[in-house]
């Protein structure tokens, strides 16, 4: 039982460290030595302004020096973790899995935000997580090794031969090369067989999220830049989560 719960409590402490991993790393500032301090004030923040979700809610949101608002960014990011680990204890049997399912899906948390933020894939995170999934398969099932590793060859040189189509078609860019490499880092931990699945799943949030904004009476035009690698993180977790429920390879 503890194996199942520990997950959940330590999931808004990772929550808090990915906060400050999505904003620092696009900025390349440090992300572990830098004291974390007040957006407003500068005042370098002590352990008990830094408990997740406690402090905020204790401090109704606002810095206890200055009393500026602290915003919802960081309760977010921390919520969202949680969710995360929610979903990974109800969807998974096993601890291994369990703490699988909460490491990748923090991961893609962190990548979909600092994407949907900035635009961006760090390869600080991407190929790290490109590496870990074919370690997985090389741990966990050895004889899947070689579709795990097509799988993320396939994945990267696949969006990259889309983005050369797109750019030969209409002469400017449409998909940047972190999205290559992060369907890469999908084949590798699901191998081949499901890429399909995550390009298609990735592909109707875009759509749907185009179809929100055009409602909203934002429409989105040929020009607009969509965060796609976002799309691509939340399809490769769910995949990875439950695609073997709904009977996926």
């Amino acid at each position: 039982m503890l194996a199942f719960v520990l997950p959940l409590l330590i999931a808004p402490f990772a929550g808090s460290f990915l906060g400050v991993l999505i904003v620092r790393l696009p900025e390349q500032r440090p992300v572990v030595l830098a004291r974390s301090a007040c957006a407003a004030c500068g005042t370098p923040l002590g352990p008990l302004d830094l408990v997740p979700l406690a402090s905020f809610a204790l401090q109704r949101g606002r810095c206890r020096y200055c009393g500026e608002p602290i915003g919802w960014f960081h309760p977010a990011v921390e919520l969202a973790a949680l969710g995360v680990s929610v979903c990974a204890v109800l969807a998974c049997r096993t601890p291994q899995q369990v703490w699988a399912g909460c490491l990748l899906g923090w991961m893609l948390l962190a990548l979909g935000w600092i994407d949907a933020l900035w635009l961006l894939l760090p390869d600080a995170l991407t190929l790290p997580l490109l590496l870990a999934g074919l370690g997985v398969a090389i741990v966990t099932a050895p004889d899947t090794v070689f579709w795990h590793a097509l799988g993320a060859a396939s994945g990267y040189l696949g969006l990259r031969a889309v983005a050369a189509t797109y750019r030969l078609l209409r002469g400017r860019e449409g998909m940047g090369a972190g999205d290559a490499k992060l369907l890469a880092a999908a084949g590798a931990w699901l191998g081949i067989g499901a890429l399909p699945w995550v390009v298609l799943l990735a592909a109707l949030a875009g759509l749907a999220v185009a179809g929100v904004a055009a409602i909203a009476g934002r429409p989105v035009h040929a020009t607009t830049a969509l965060p796609f690698g976002a799309f691509l993180a939340v399809s490769f977790w769910l995949v990875w989560l439950y695609g073997s429920a709904w009977g996926l390879p």
